[in-house]
């Protein structure tokens, strides 16, 4: 059976792929891709063999900072990244959800000082499964379905 090819082929960019259907528009939205002029091809409800259904996002140009891959592992934990330059694949990976996240996430707590004075977030993350940061300021826990991305 010939494979077909379901979303084209980028030369040079990133592929972030195995995004839950549900956090492709999450992730383009915290990635701030709804506002460059790359081109962005995507698609939802894709087959997969490891998940049943996922999320696929292709960005053309652009290469993430790590600021940004945090911000895709709180959305997307599962995600794996695909550098392409030259339409070869350089680098492939599974995003990480890092230990601590700093300036990405708002505190739950309306009364935390990061959301009433001019002081950056900064947050211990307890669980990596069921995702629960808990902040370095006012030591509230964030849970998974509470985070707002910055």
């Amino acid at each position: 059976m010939a494979k077909e090819l379901i979303v084209s082929a980028i030369e040079n960019g990133t592929v972030i792929d195995h995004i839950p259907t549900k956090s492709v528009f999450q992730v383009i939205k915290i990635l701030n891709l709804e506002n460059v002029e790359n081109q962005i091809l995507f698609g939802i409800n894709l087959e997969s063999k490891k998940y049943g259904k996922k999320g696929i996002i292709k960005v053309r140009n652009r290469f993430f900072e790590s600021s940004d891959i945090n911000k895709i592992s709180l959305a997307a934990p599962k995600a794996t990244l695909i550098v392409i330059k030259d339409f070869q694949v350089i680098e492939k990976s599974t995003v990480e959800i890092p230990d601590t996240i700093e300036g990405i996430v708002k505190c739950f707590n309306p009364n935390c000082i990061t959301n009433v004075q001019n002081v950056d977030t900064k947050f211990k993350v307890i669980s990596k499964d069921k995702i629960v940061l808990q902040c370095h300021y006012c030591e509230k826990n964030t849970v998974e379905k509470n985070i707002v991305f910055k």
